[in-house]
């Protein structure tokens, strides 16, 4: 059942200390790992006192909440998180960080800032570029971090050589892109038409004609916001009201403040409650609240220790994670399953196969819904193993409830004939053939018992046996048969004796051979279901260098329509290049299936030879016959 996690007030998750630099906070992060819902993390940033604690209040339809001050100073310091079930999309929890201001003289130190802004980046869906005024150069020349990303980001802890630059592949994860643009008093106007302001953005954005320094660096950030982030949108804002107002804005009610900024506001509100999509990393996995944790300190972490963060080390720290917990729900789905469902003792050994064969399919598709494809095998391969070895733990608990149920109730039926004995009543002239309907009348009423279970043969035949000794003194006493008789009536009983013990004998084999069928069987659904797991997961892998291809083709169009032709071919060479690894992935894909399917083709086949191999040895014919 997913969780509801309600936070009452914005709590500080990265600490920006001048001793100690960027520090986790512990009971935050407790509050996260709470949140099993899929996540939608909204990220602010910009310049310091632009707006931006006001900003992610509305957007949590609150008034006050993150921390808003009037005068020159910073107020948020770090970042800080707020979440909140999601206002329009039930199932969902919205995540706002709001970061430290860029940029704040009497900070001094502009390191940290760059890795707030990476922060930012890497945990956010959606990153709000906050700022006031215009988008002119030095509103961009502010945003000069996103020219350092490539030195700041890492997709691989080691590239794999002869790959597309990992810069280039950015696009996978980072966020979209919206610039607010607070104080906005330009008519929306080019060459005399009306713009939207979608346009005025990519007007800004657009490149000048290269051939000096100058030119090279005006255009060398625009490409980066251009390059690394395809899906980007605007919002402008009016003056929210006068400069007095300005001091206390959190308080101001809605009819205090500019109608046109009111209405551009709850048009921003909007959008990001209707358009910001959860949290994903490449994979198309969703991201989770208990999942951000894992993320968030992986990288603070890599920071700290001085080395760049690294999203593939993220991931795979986070898919052992991810797989560990699956691996531990879907065995306790098979658990609760299994003992909701089983009635013990079964009738049957197959009655509990078929059970236990519904209650795996259900814990494997569990599994493998939650499940990482990093190291998917060696957990599917672990919980192969438990499963088989609780389903062993229930069939021992059956065979043993179902011969407790047998020897109770075989010795309460005995009871009258055990009565007989110690009286006598066997010891006269016919009292053989007494005993043995007395006995044939007590296996009739054994067997028209209910619920008696697997054991119910067995434990009969050795009571059966275990009362043979009676039988032939009762035999030997009765005086009304020859000896002749007496012999042939032992030789009837042997016979009848190893009759039942083969008829027993073959319905154990009988009983293995289909509980080995059905394992067989069961080894065939985790391999369809890793197959199918395998595909999607390259399936998807495909369908994002698909995307990132046409980013690229995109891009391509707009150069030449600039007519940057020598950097428009250039990204034609790039889309090329990612659609030969595109063909790579498919490869390899296909060995990786083709390797583990064959691991688990090859357990099955051991299995099968090893038990067919036990029944052929151990079989032997019937004494007496």
């Amino acid at each position: 059942m997913a969780s509801k996690v309600h936070m009452a007030a914005p709590m500080c998750l990265v600490a920006n200390t001048p001793e100690q630099g960027l520090v986790l906070q512990q009971e935050t992060l407790q509050v996260l790992l709470g949140i099993t819902e899929p996540v939608v993390v909204v990220a602010i940033v910009g310049p310091y006192r632009s707006g931006k604690s006001y900003l992610g209040n509305r957007l949590l339809g609150h008034r006050g909440g993150f921390s808003v001050g009037s005068s020159v100073q910073a107020h948020t310091k770090g970042i800080w998180v707020w979440c909140v079930p999601h206002p329009l999309q039930p199932g969902l929890t919205l995540v706002l960080l709001d970061t430290e201001g860029l940029g704040d003289v009497e900070k001094g130190d502009a390191v940290n800032d760059t890795w707030l802004f990476v922060l930012s980046i890497l945990l956010s869906s959606t990153l709000i570029y906050n700022s006031r005024g215009t988008i002119d150069q030095q509103a961009l020349d502010q945003l000069h971090y996103v020219v350092k990303l490539s030195e700041h980001i890492k997709l691989k802890a080691v590239p794999t050589a002869g790959e597309v630059e990992e810069p280039e592949k950015f696009v996978l994860f980072f966020p979209a892109f919206i610039w607010a643009v607070r104080d906005f008093t330009l008519c929306l106007e080019k060459d005399g038409k009306e713009i939207t302001e979608d346009q005025y953005l990519e007007e800004a954005l657009k490149l000048k004609a290269e051939g000096s320094p100058r030119s090279e660096h005006y255009n060398q950030l625009r490409e980066c916001i251009r390059r690394f982030f395809p899906h980007r949108k605007c919002f402008t804002f009016e003056p929210p009201g006068n400069r007095k107002n300005l001091e206390h804005l959190e308080q101001l009610e809605d009819k205090e403040l500019n109608p046109e900024f009111q209405q551009q506001m709850e048009k921003f509100c909007s959008y990001i409650w209707e358009e910001a999509p959860p949290k994903t990393i490449p994979g198309g996995h969703i991201v989770t609240g208990s999942m951000l944790v894992e993320l968030v300190v992986s990288f603070v972490g890599a920071i700290r220790s001085g080395v760049v963060p690294c999203l593939g080390n993220a991931v795979l720290a986070l898919a052992q994670v991810q797989n560990a917990a699956a691996l531990k729900d879907a065995l306790g789905r098979y658990r609760e399953l299994m003992e909701t469902r089983v009635k013990l003792p079964t009738a049957t050994a197959q009655e509990l196969q078929d059970l236990h064969a519904q209650c795996r399919r259900e814990a494997l598709e569990l599994f493998m819904e939650r499940a990482f494809e990093e190291d998917i095998c060696l957990f599917q391969k672990d919980l192969m193993h438990q499963v088989e070895g609780m389903l062993e733990k229930f069939h021992t608990d059956n065979e043993q409830m179902s011969q407790d149920k047998c020897t109770d109730a075989l010795r309460d039926l005995y009871q009258d004939v055990e009565t007989r004995i110690n009286s006598g009543s066997y010891g006269m002239v016919g009292g053989y053939q007494r005993f043995r309907e007395d006995c044939e009348e007590l296996v009739k009423k054994y067997q028209e018992l209910p619920g008696k279970g697997v054991k119910a043969d067995d434990v009969l035949e050795k009571f059966l046996q275990s009362k043979e000794d009676v039988a032939k003194t009762i035999l030997h006493m009765d005086s009304s048969l020859t000896e002749k008789e007496k012999q042939k009536q032992t030789q009837q009983d042997e016979y009848e004796r190893a009759m039942r013990a083969m008829e027993i004998r073959m319905k154990q084999e009988a009983e293995s051979k289909q509980k080995l069928q059905d394992q067989a069987r069961g080894y065939q659904e985790y391999t369809l279901q890793l197959q199918k797991k395998l595909d999607g997961c390259y399936q998807k892998k495909l369908d994002e260098n698909l995307q990132m291809i046409n980013h690229k083709l995109k891009e391509k169009d707009m150069l030449l329509k600039e007519g940057f032709l020598e950097k428009a071919m250039g990204l034609s060479a790039v889309a090329r290049r990612l659609d030969d690894e595109s063909h790579i992935h498919s490869a390899t894909k296909r060995n990786t299936i083709e390797f583990w399917l064959n691991i688990i083709l090859s357990l099955l086949t051991n299995v099968t030879l090893a038990v067919l191999q036990y029944f052929s040895s151990s079989r032997s014919a019937p004494k007496h016959l």
